[in-house]
C-alpha cells in the first residue's frame, strides 16, 4: 500500500562566498502519503482543492520543511496524487466512514472536491517501473 504527493518545485541555494548560475532550479518532490487513519493522513483536505494548492504559502512550507537548510523554495504546485489500488481503496473507505467532516455526500464527490482529476493510479502495484495507469478522475469516482 503506497501514495504519494506530488509537488513541482522551483528553488534556489543559498551558497557562501559565491554565486551560481542558474539561480533556480526545478524537481518534482514527492511526499509520502500517510495510510488514511495516521498522523497526517488528511493532508489533502488542508492543501489541496479541486486538484491545486488552496494556499500557495502552505505549500511552500510544506515543501520546504523536507529539504535540507539553506535551499528556499520559491514556488510549489501539486501536480498529481500517486497512489496503487490498495492504498486508494483503504482512501476511499476511511473518507466513506464520515463524509459529513468532508461535507460531501459520497465519497466520489469527496475525493473529487480536492485532488480534482489528478488521482493517479498504478494496477500493477509496482509504481516506478513502466508506465502507470492514469485513471484520474475514473479512479476517484468509484465509491
Amino acid at each position: 500500500m503506497d501514495a504519494s504527493y506530488v509537488f513541482r518545485v522551483r528553488f534556489t541555494l543559498s551558497p557562501r562566498r559565491a554565486r551560481i548560475d542558474p539561480d533556480a532550479f526545478e524537481t518534482v518532490l514527492r511526499i509520502p502519503a500517510p495510510r488514511p487513519g495516521e498522523e497526517g493522513w488528511l493532508l489533502f483536505r488542508d492543501a489541496l482543492w479541486r486538484g491545486e494548492a488552496n494556499d500557495d504559502e502552505h505549500v511552500r512550507a510544506l515543501c520546504a520543511d523536507r529539504l535540507p537548510e539553506g535551499i528556499e523554495v520559491l514556488s510549489a504546485t501539486f501536480s498529481e496524487f500517486e497512489t496503487d489500488e490498495a492504498y486508494l481503496e483503504t482512501l476511499r473507505d476511511a473518507v466513506g466512514d464520515d463524509l459529513a467532516a468532508f461535507r460531501a455526500d459520497s465519497v466520489r464527490e469527496a475525493l473529487h472536491k480536492y485532488f480534482g482529476s489528478s488521482i493517479r493510479v498504478d494496477s500493477r502495484g509496482d509504481r516506478g517501473s513502466g508506465e502507470p495507469t492514469d485513471e484520474s478522475a475514473d479512479s476517484a469516482e468509484r465509491g
